[in-house]
């Protein structure tokens, strides 16, 4: 069944690697070490499509100063873990300090999964900060709200409703992945066109966003809509009803040209000019990262690898499972050391049949190659930088 999958996607991109974005040398004493050859230098996407294409497929290569050795390291441990892993992987780490990245398939689109509720929660309280929405006014939840797989919120919805607050919801979608909080709050902020147009305002390149929840899991599973699916088991009931070949197809579809896709390269720099304050306002930008500080899923993911006084702010995703194959098993976010260094990570995987364990080493494996790329780069910085500042 992996195979079948295989067949129908654009390629494999298991050894295209475009390097990592060097902007100068580090220059520091670490000592003789045996580095893998080959890890070409280039940079990461710049602001529109343009741009992105002649950043990756440039007509020749740019020419840059060699790369620190830590830089080279880190290059080679995400090569090593992107080559070593069993599925279709992306992975990038930024340098907030220094702008410099290094990744493994970061141009590559992967589906997002419950990723893109950072987007929702972004579009929303940059409507926020600009006067358009009130994030404290009460808001009632229906029944006729409710999506689909995990929606913990349906507990609180008795009799006319369930009264609470877009800030609520926004807790409920980032914290606890709630899709009906999410959709609940995206609709409020304006729909999807809404999302996609704070997407284009803030120019975040390298990131779709999909039709929401309900749509885009009964697409991928080679359903339509109904809202009867919300209630209990009946989304599975009905899927389960799909015939084995149409659902294999649909899925084949999404995974191809995900309609919720992003880059791991976009999903860094959006991550990093968060943290910078560019994307929101300093109030609501401290109020996100401390919602994603303490977020409830994926425990043994990204923050499986951190050491101690380290601290994470993050958002995962899950997708469907058809057979052996899990597909959008995902988690972004900003890993910070005990001296407020900080690093935008993301490891998105496609698809895969490695059981959870696996998936869940590869990303504690990419922290604490950023922790020793850290430690290795304490108290130097890199000259000019690759877009510092941003």
């Amino acid at each position: 069944m992996v195979d079948e999958i295989g067949a129908c996607m654009r390629s494999q991109v298991k050894r295209k690697r475009i390097g990592s974005a060097i902007g100068g040398a580090l220059i520091f004493g670490l000592g003789a070490s045996a580095l893998v050859a080959g890890v070409a230098a280039h940079a990461a996407p710049g602001r529109g499509a343009q741009a992105l294409a002649q950043l990756i497929f440039p007509e020749a290569p740019p020419r840059y100063e060699p790369a620190s050795q830590a830089q080279r390291i880190l290059d080679a441990r995400l090569a090593s873990l992107g080559d070593a892993f069993s599925g279709d992987v992306g992975i990038a780490v930024k340098d907030l300090q220094t702008g410099w990245i290094s990744h493994f398939d970061g141009a590559s689109y992967f589906p997002q999964q419950s990723v893109s509720k950072f987007w929702v929660t972004l579009a929303a309280l940059d409507k926020a900060d600009r006067g358009e929405l009130n994030l404290d006014a009460p808001v009632t939840v229906r029944r006729t709200d409710l999506t689909v797989f995990n929606q913990p919120i349906v507990q609180q919805i008795r009799g006319d409703g369930y009264v609470t607050t877009l800030n609520g919801l926004i807790f409920r979608a980032m914290q606890q992945s709630d899709n009906t909080a999410n959709d609940f709050v995206m609709r409020k902020a304006g729909g999807p066109d809404a999302v996609r147009g704070f997407l284009a305002s803030k120019e975040i390149d390298g990131v779709r966003f999909g039709p929401g929840e309900r749509l885009l899991q009964s697409q991928t599973a080679g359903l339509s809509w109904r809202q009867e699916y919300s209630i209990g088991n009946a989304f599975y009931a009905a899927r389960a009803k799909v015939p084995a070949e149409a659902r294999r197809a649909a899925l084949d579809r999404y995974l191809a040209d995900p309609i919720d896709g992003a880059t791991p390269l976009g999903i860094v720099d959006a991550l990093g000019r968060l943290k910078k304050g560019e994307l929101l306002s300093r109030t609501s930008t401290q109020n996100l990262l401390w919602i994603m500080s303490n977020t409830k899923t994926g425990p043994q993911r990204l923050k499986g690898g951190l050491a101690p006084g380290w601290s994470l702010a993050h958002k995962t995703g899950t997708g469907q499972v058809l057979g052996a194959v899990s597909t959008g098993y995902n988690d972004i976010g900003i890993v910070t050391c005990p001296d407020g260094r900080s690093y935008a990570v993301a490891v998105l995987i496609r698809k895969t049949s490695a059981p959870i364990p696996t998936r869940m080493a590869l990303m504690q494996n990419t922290v604490r190659a950023v922790i020793d790329y850290s430690n290795a780069t304490r108290g130097y910085s890199s000259g000019n930088g690759y877009r510092a500042g941003r």
